[in-house]
């Protein structure tokens, strides 16, 4: 099927009315709503076909247009803004005007395009696909090739001996390393998190029509369409566990809302730590040199900022403030619908992209280019008066402290004060090996 110019029309009536009526805020419902809405119309046509309710032609044609719309053919041809009618029935007709012009003489838009069909269970059913797709083929992978680059670096830093940090104060030894390890692993439980609501998202409504009843949709009509949409995407989708809960609420997006919540809050932390370590290169941490990208200033020389991590911190915001709105939208559900469907669609798609955007970001343009300035962790390893607690098993606790607070005062060395206190030699080379604080059982 040919493509439409972006001066020709293919909406009708109901399109321009929720056009005029919801001049909002400039934002179109998500793309990959759109094209969803038109692979199911597309999928369902041919069902409807196959089940002798649509005469076999016109069902081949309206298919067709489905699947043109589907693969981003007329996106441009879906004005209706996103802060709509609840139920997303704007977008709907929207979809079902484009279509059925674009199936030709004597298709109708909802009689036949909508065949089997209601706003309030294939809207949110594309939504729910859309959602499905771009978690499975963009944010996962994405996540993936982070966690693997962590664990890499993970490997790299394992004998980086540098300051344990608590309250942002000096604490015993660690490696780098280690710490990475633990980035990775945040980022590998994300993974398991997202995942474990996919199979609740894959869930669609769809055949339960106005009220989760069926009424006016064959009996067969809803399992068909899933089959045809699993068989050509490899995506999950499955029937719901019951048809009134699918319908009348949209807890698989909160909880997957939730999940992208968790992972930005991962995000935040190691970004931050990341921005953290490389401050400096003189008057900070300056424990990592994270990639040089760009001037850091227009005004100050040679300035070099931590753009990605304060990148992924303002994405991981947005997102956290993505699942407040998700959350309060979807506790709106009223009887047998939820009517907040397109301010979830808007904020959950949004923090998918953002996620996937942000994830890469900082895997390719940060963590991979990362190096350790190991002299400046070994010194900052032997300056911690922490260590001291490895004294703790040998001279106890009080003696320890007041060897610390000797130290402290003073502005010397730990080992030089304990010899002083009559700390043998010999218990100090033990207790105040760094690396084997870091490694205490290995």
């Amino acid at each position: 099927m040919e493509g439409t110019s972006v001066t020709e029309q293919l909406w009708g009536g109901e399109t321009t009315k929720a056009v005029d009526n919801f001049p909002v805020s400039g934002q179109p419902v998500p793309v990959s709503v759109v094209r969803w809405l038109g692979r199911i119309k597309g999928a369902a046509a041919e069902v409807n076909g196959e089940l002798g309710k649509l005469d076999q032609e016109l069902a081949e044609r309206i298919a067709a247009a489905g699947r043109a719309v589907g693969a981003g053919e007329h996106d441009d041809q879906f004005p209706v803004d996103v802060f709509q009618t609840g139920s997303g029935t704007s977008s709907n007709m929207n979809a079902n005007e484009v279509i059925a012009n674009l199936a030709g003489e004597g298709a109708h838009p909802n009689d036949h395009v909508n065949m089997g069909q209601s706003s309030n269970d294939v809207f949110p059913s594309a939504v729910h696909l859309a959602a499905l797709d771009e978690v499975t083929h963009d944010l996962l992978p994405a996540m993936g090739a982070l966690e693997g680059a962590l664990a890499e670096k993970a490997k790299q830093f394992a004998d980086v001996v540098k300051a344990g940090r608590t309250h942002l104060m000096d604490a015993v030894p660690v490696t780098l390393g280690q710490e990475f390890g633990g980035y990775a692993a945040q980022v590998r439980l994300g993974v398991q998190r997202v995942e474990g609501t996919l199979r609740r998202v894959g869930q669609i409504p769809l055949g339960g029509t106005a009220t989760g009843t069926g009424l006016n949709t064959h009996p067969e009509f809803a399992a068909k369409v899933r089959e045809k949409l699993a068989a050509e995407t490899g995506l999950a989708i499955s029937a719901p566990l019951d048809p009134f809960e699918a319908q009348g609420n949209r807890d698989a997006l909160v909880e997957l809302s939730g999940a992208l919540k968790v992972y930005a809050v991962s995000l935040n932390k190691i970004a931050n730590d990341l921005a953290l370590m490389g401050s400096g290169p003189r008057a900070g941490l300056a424990e990592l040199r994270l990639p040089e990208l760009q001037k850091g200033s227009s005004i100050m020389p040679g300035k070099v900022n931590p753009v990605i991590p304060e990148v992924v911190i303002q994405v991981a915001a947005q997102v956290i403030g993505n699942d407040t709105a998700i959350t309060v939208a979807g506790s709106q559900g009223q009887f047998e619908l939820n009517v907040r469907v397109p301010l979830i669609a808007r904020n959950l798609l949004d923090s998918v992209k953002l996620l996937a955007s942000a994830t890469r970001l900082l895997d390719q343009k940060c963590v991979q280019g990362l190096e350790a300035n190991e002299e400046m962790t070994e010194r900052h390893a032997e300056a911690t008066l922490a260590t001291a607690t490895a004294l703790n098993p040998h001279i106890g606790y009080d003696r320890a402290a007041d060897i610390v607070k000797e130290a402290a005062s003073s502005g010397r060395s730990l080992r030089e004060v304990a010899l002083e206190q009559g700390v043998s030699t010999e218990t100090l080379d033990e207790a105040l090996d760094h690396r084997r604080m870091a490694r205490p059982h290995e």
